[in-house]
């Protein structure tokens, strides 16, 4: 018999299972319509409907880690060449998208890094997925050795690649020597681990993972995204706080994070930037960055290069955060970095939790649930910034200890 359902929705039962499965796990993801406040950082309008006025949240879970996303400055050089050339790139970088400020971004990113060149990708994600893919084409026989806790986007990178794959034990310089070990010499190889880990804020034993590396002749590819703006003396990240960046082969960073911009790069050398470039799909293939964002990002660069008083600012407040969880007796996972994780083990409780702090005490944080973190390691994750005053933070500590105990 002619079915007469539209042929949109003709498909739509094992869409329907698959979301109703996320439901009953607590898993479902439900997106906070929030309206940033320039003005009021870290403040937000939250509205639950488009057409609802709003209510005015604290935000406790953004990657904007320094505010750079509402400094004047950085607002003013977006507005400056959005008025003087208009908004979108116009094409790919090779079709009219290349603009002088995707040159200068890049020229200030490969000196940020201290290294011969940079390429400007259009997030994080795909400067990861597009460079290791190509690098995998680019190297016959490669062997990318990989730590188990990279994020999604190296993973995803690694197999497009087609090279061979090796898992090695998360921040483990001994097992990742037993590993290479155990490759036969002459092919080439890439030990990819990120400085500064987001979900458990730990940081990489840096000099260790490369002398381990320099050992076997393997070149390095270090994600810093977490890490850029925030770490070292000129907020380059963690290999720049360790003196260590002249022997990493190709660092990546973002510009969405502690920059508060958007888009993603890589820096190396002149040949290894200009090979990936010439090989990325996921470079070659797309609208490039909008001007006006590339010229936002180099301004933000440019402030966080010039002092350590915004960074010192931020450690304080995370330093005065952590302390008062821990006496609060919340469960704050230890953590080295500015990544302050509360451990709730179930993806229900930590929703639950995350509504009513939304709802009952306008304080947003969104729960961390299976897949960015194993199951039973759902979590609440909190990024303060130097904004977040502490009297924002004793508001948040006494919303978290009511909610800790009423919701089971």
């Amino acid at each position: 018999m002619f079915d007469a359902t539209p042929a949109a929705h003709r498909h739509d039962a094992p869409f329907e299972r698959y979301l109703a499965q996320l439901r009953s796990e607590g898993r479902y993801r439900v997106f906070a319509d929030l309206e940033r406040d320039a003005a009021a950082f870290p403040r937000a309008r939250w509205r639950r409907t488009p057409e609802d006025t709003g209510v005015e949240v604290t935000v406790w879970c953004s990657n904007d880690y320094l505010g750079q996303g509402r400094h004047p400055d950085v607002i003013a050089a977006m507005q400056a060449v959005a008025g003087a050339g208009g908004v979108g790139a116009g094409g790919t970088r090779n079709i009219s998208g290349t603009s002088t400020w995707h040159v200068r971004l890049e020229q200030t990113l490969a000196a940020w890094h201290a290294k011969p060149a940079a390429l400007l990708f259009n997030s994080g994600y795909i400067a990861n997925s597009a460079s290791l893919a190509a690098l995998g084409r680019l190297l016959p026989g490669l062997v990318i050795l990989s730590d188990e806790k990279n994020h999604a986007s190296m993973i995803d990178g690694i197999r497009q690649s087609g090279a061979a794959k090796v898992i090695f034990r998360h921040n483990d310089p001994a097992d990742l020597a037993a590993h290479l070990a155990q490759i036969e010499p002459g092919r080439p190889l890439l030990v990819a681990f990120e400085s500064l880990y987001s979900m458990d804020g730990d940081i990489a034993p840096l000099a260790a993972m490369l002398d381990v590396a320099d050992q076997y002749g393997a070149m390095t590819y270090l994600d810093e995204v977490h890490a850029v703006g925030l770490y070292g003396p000129r907020g380059a990240g963690i290999a720049e706080r360790d003196g260590l960046g002249n022997r990493v082969t190709i660092i990546e960073g973002t510009l969405g994070k502690a920059v508060g911009c958007h888009g993603g790069y890589i820096a190396g050398s002149r040949a290894i930037v200009d090979a990936i470039r010439s090989a990325a799909g996921g470079f070659i293939f797309t609208t490039s960055v909008a001007p006006p964002v590339a010229a936002a990002a180099v301004r933000s660069i440019e402030l966080l290069m010039a002092g350590q008083d915004l960074r010192r600012a931020h450690a304080g407040q995370v330093a005065t955060l952590k302390a008062a969880l821990t006496a609060a007796g919340l469960p704050v996972m230890a953590s080295e970095s500015h990544i302050v994780p509360l451990m709730v083990g179930d993806a229900a409780r930590c929703k639950a939790i995350s509504d009513r702090l939304l709802t009952d005490h306008q304080i947003y944080v969104q729960p961390i649930n299976y897949p960015t973190v194993p199951r039973g390691t759902e979590r609440l994750r909190l990024t303060p910034t130097p904004f977040h005053s502490d009297a924002l933070i004793g508001d948040l500590v006494r919303a978290l200890t009511t909610v800790w105990a009423a919701v089971p």
